[in-house]
C-alpha cells in the first residue's frame, strides 16, 4: 500500500474543506490557514497537478467572470481514490499513536 506524503495530504484536506470551492486562490489560503505557511503559486499548481495525474483530483472550469478579465477558475474535487487516500494515511496514523499517550510527552 502506498500512503499519501505529508504534502499530498495537506492538499487534498484543504481541497475537501473548501466543499466544491476550492480553486488556486482559496486552496493557497486554505493550506496557510492549516500550516501558517505561505506557499508559491508554482509550487500550488504543480502539486495539484501530480494530484490531477495520480487520480487523486479532477479539476473543472468554471464560467469566466469580467472580474477576472475574462478569465476562467479551475476547481478542484476529491475523486473517490483521492477520498480513499485521506481515509487510509488516516487510519494509518491513528494506528502508529495508539499506545502512545500524551504523558508520554512531559
Amino acid at each position: 500500500m502506498k500512503y499519501l506524503t505529508r504534502l499530498e495530504e495537506i492538499y487534498l484536506l484543504a481541497i475537501w474543506r473548501l466543499e466544491g470551492n476550492a480553486y488556486g486562490v482559496q486552496i493557497r489560503k486554505q493550506i496557510a490557514d492549516m500550516t501558517g505557511k505561505n506557499i508559491s503559486y508554482g509550487a500550488l499548481y504543480f502539486t495539484l497537478e501530480q494530484l490531477f495525474k495520480k487520480g487523486y483530483v479532477t479539476r473543472n472550469s468554471g464560467e469566466p467572470t469580467p472580474v477576472r478579465g475574462g478569465c476562467r477558475k479551475i476547481y478542484y474535487h476529491l475523486t473517490s481514490s483521492g477520498k480513499k487516500a485521506l481515509k487510509e494515511v488516516y487510519e494509518f496514523q491513528k494506528s502508529l499513536w495508539k499506545s502512545v499517550s500524551a504523558l508520554s510527552f512531559e
